[in-house]
């Protein structure tokens, strides 16, 4: 049993147990994608966007871009020499209240990002996977929490885009 000494021993104890956890949680996959092997450029063309929300639609179309060069199991290309391509409609932006203080104020929010997508193999002329209604949705506090500072809506809408484009690579390359 340790000796608290100005309570370092047990700050140290409490922050060995967070690294241990934390490395436990925390898995490194080196994972090959299955995807068929004449498929090695895809195309992003603009999603449409169906909803109010000035430059969505480019947002989107941005994230997505940059999670398939992040990813490079395909390269973006343009549409007309692509194996594949990625279409895709935003049909619901919500922003809606999701918690409240003690005192009944809105402290908590939530975007709700709606889209319909389509991924198709151009070279084969079939549909390889479509999801009408793939939804993504990301929380955020107006005010300060316990290790972490207060965000904006427009941090939330980030953070639901960065989870839209992060799925539809994954079912894009890693579902076979």
């Amino acid at each position: 049993m340790p000796v608290l000494v100005n309570g370092r021993t047990q700050v140290l104890a409490a922050a060995l147990v967070s690294v241990a956890l934390a490395a436990a949680s925390c898995a490194y996959t080196t994972s090959t994608a299955l995807l068929p092997s004449h498929l090695k450029t895809v195309a992003v063309p603009v999603f449409e966007n169906g909803t109010t929300e000035y430059t969505l639609e480019q947002d989107v179309t941005d994230a997505v871009i940059a999670r398939f060069v992040a990813d490079n199991h395909l390269r973006v290309v343009d549409e007309r020499s692509a194996d594949a391509v990625i279409k895709g409609r935003i049909t619901v932006y919500k922003n809606v209240v999701f918690g409240f203080s003690q005192a009944a104020q809105a402290q908590e929010y939530r975007v709700t990002l709606t889209a319909s997508v389509t991924f198709k193999d151009q070279v084969k002329n079939r549909e390889l996977w479509s999801e009408p209604d793939l939804v993504k949705t990301a929380n955020y506090y107006v005010v300060d929490t316990p290790g972490a500072p207060a965000k904006t809506e427009l941090d939330g809408r980030k953070e639901a885009i960065a989870k839209l484009a992060e799925e539809i690579v994954a079912r894009s390359v890693e579902s076979w």
